[in-house]
């Protein structure tokens, strides 16, 4: 019994070290996005990786392409609402038809992230807030759609999201408004698109990113309740362009199937 109690100890305590490292992820400091990579060995795509997000957006330098309309399907609004990895993030419910169409495959949504302020630039300018819309198909590839936000006036969607509002850090609320995902959009849907990674660790690359050109609003109340919970910033800095093509729509024709 003694022995029983003191291998199981000892492995759980070789085994925290490992579990805190691996967790330990942040925005500032010694666990900041430079250090990402060093962590853990999870995450070493993030140092390593060539094809990584975000970028900064140069108008001058994208393929402009007859891309087809963006093919979205959002009906269903997000049922919970969770301060988590430094973000605060709205979840699906895991029966959820919301989805979108890229190149003839249909990915799922699965969360709402924000990121203030944004994590994409265009022309080196940064937004208060970027939204991205994660999503997954039956394979677990990835597409993301990030919504820019400007400060001016209130947005009811995001208004009705914070209604829901965690509490503390790593707490998680039911959303007791209903919200409706199209009002986080913009009419115009006209877009850049190029080949990417997720912004947090692991930095998994093979991200198709989808950044809608026009932005929406919020008003600055709403962005200083965000902050509240999440802090100054939770957004990486840029990452190199390398050898990668930002393909332009030219239409902001938008397919959507409510």
């Amino acid at each position: 019994m003694h022995f029983y109690r003191f291998t199981t100890t000892l492995l759980t305590a070789c085994l925290m070290p490992l579990t805190t490292l691996a967790a330990s992820w942040g925005y500032i400091g010694e666990t900041g996005p430079a250090r990402w990579g060093e962590i853990s060995s999870e995450y070493a795509t993030c140092q390593t990786g060539i094809n990584q997000s975000p970028i900064d957006i140069q108008t001058a330098t994208t393929n402009k392409l007859s891309l087809p309309a963006l093919n979205i399907q959002y009906v269903d609004g997000p049922t919970r609402f969770r301060s988590i990895n430094h973000t605060l993030q709205g979840t699906m419910s895991p029966y959820t038809s919301n989805s979108i169409n890229v190149d003839e495959k249909i990915y799922y949504l699965k969360q709402l992230d924000f990121h203030a302020p944004s994590e994409h630039t265009l022309n080196g300018k940064n937004y208060p807030l970027e939204l991205q819309l994660v999503h997954k198909n039956q394979h677990g590839d990835i597409a993301i759609v990030a919504v820019m936000f400007d400060v001016d006036e209130p947005n009811q969607a995001i208004q009705n999201l914070w209604e829901s509002f965690p509490t503390m850090k790593d707490n998680s609320m039911p959303i007791f408004s209903p919200v409706n995902i199209n009002h986080l959009l913009p009419d115009d849907k006209s877009y850049w698109r190029y080949s990417g990674s997720l912004t947090t660790p692991p930095c998994t690359e093979g991200v198709t990113w989808t950044v809608l050109k026009t932005p929406v609003t919020l008003s600055a109340d709403q962005l200083d309740k965000f902050h509240y919970i999440v802090g100054s910033a939770n957004n990486r800095p840029l990452q190199p362009l390398n050898e990668r093509k930002i393909e332009e729509s030219n239409s902001g024709d938008t397919e959507i199937l409510y």
